[in-house]
């Protein structure tokens, strides 16, 4: 980039980190998808104008409809922002493609599924130990908190620490803090794993530092094909949607559910924890005040 586009986008991050609180890898794609746009303008981002923008679809082609949303939502923000401090009068990105997203539904285990990837994780566990305890901790916890895969890997030995209590207080995805519960069935796993865990900082320790998110899906997916289940059915945020949905089926409100899945947007909430109609309609025939025997 140029130095007056340089410092500009420098100027924008730092905004969206402050203002907006986006997380690293969030700024780092800005950062990339701003850096690729300038590219295909021909290297003037910060003045482009709207024919100029309306090329770049036309760039694009070939890519996910993911990826160019992505890549048109960092532009419109970035143009935003100049228009707003100052730096242009105008704010061409009115030129800029709004492709149409549909969120595919997660992949779903049933209860009895989850149960039997439960029950083979106990068994390995009570066989051979060591490993296989983790390896049950991890599984409990995963279905049991609805953790994310990146929030299990690095929680601290010392987070545990607290036998009494039910729940753990977490620094999750945006850096924000979350209370997360822990299950009488996940605190007896971990209490059976701690005497065979190495003492160090991280609960389940990988290497120099603690397990990877790649190791953790490896054993995941290796427990369930040695439980029946098929592999590519099963993964850490597999058995996350398993908690919600399962939680939700059982009556769960939506706005509690949203807290203890740490999602900043109900929204989010709402297309994760898909439920069958059947059961909506049920719903509203036995709660609502005006629904008749």
């Amino acid at each position: 980039m140029s130095a007056d586009d340089l410092a500009l986008v420098d100027r924008f991050l730092e905004m969206m980190a402050a203002e907006a609180g986006a997380s690293r890898n969030t700024l780092l794609a800005y950062r990339s998808d701003l850096k690729a746009a300038r590219e295909g303008l021909g290297g003037a981002l910060a003045t482009a104008d709207s024919e100029a923008l309306k090329a770049l679809p036309l760039q694009w082609q070939g890519l996910s409809s993911a990826t160019v949303a992505r890549r048109a939502a960092a532009l419109r923000r970035f143009y935003a922002f100049l228009s707003e401090e100052g730096f242009r009068d105008d704010d061409p990105s009115s030129a800029l493609p709004r492709p149409q997203q549909r969120r595919p539904l997660p992949k779903i285990l049933s209860p009895d599924e989850v149960e039997r990837l439960l029950r083979r994780a106990e068994e390995l566990a009570e066989e051979h130990g060591g490993r296989a305890l983790r390896n049950l901790a991890l599984i409990e916890l995963l279905y049991g908190s609805g953790l994310r895969a990146s929030e299990l890997c690095s929680l601290p030995r010392a987070a545990m620490a607290r036998r009494k209590q039910p729940f753990l207080i977490l620094r999750g995805k945006g850096d924000k803090e979350r209370l997360v519960p822990v299950s009488e069935r996940a605190r007896q796993a971990v209490d059976g794993w701690l005497p065979h865990c190495p003492e160090q900082r991280w609960l389940f320790p990988g290497g120099k530092s603690h397990l990877s998110r790649v190791r953790l899906f490896q054993i995941v997916k290796a427990l369930a094909a040695d439980a029946g289940l098929a592999p590519d059915r099963v993964s850490p945020h597999v058995l996350r949607h398993a908690f919600a949905t399962h939680l939700l089926s059982g009556g769960a409100d939506l706005r509690a559910l949203q807290a203890l899945l740490g999602h900043s947007d109900i929204a989010t909430t709402q297309i994760y924890t898909h439920v069958d109609s059947a059961r909506l309609v049920e719903l509203v025939n036995q709660r609502h005040p005006l629904a008749r025997g």
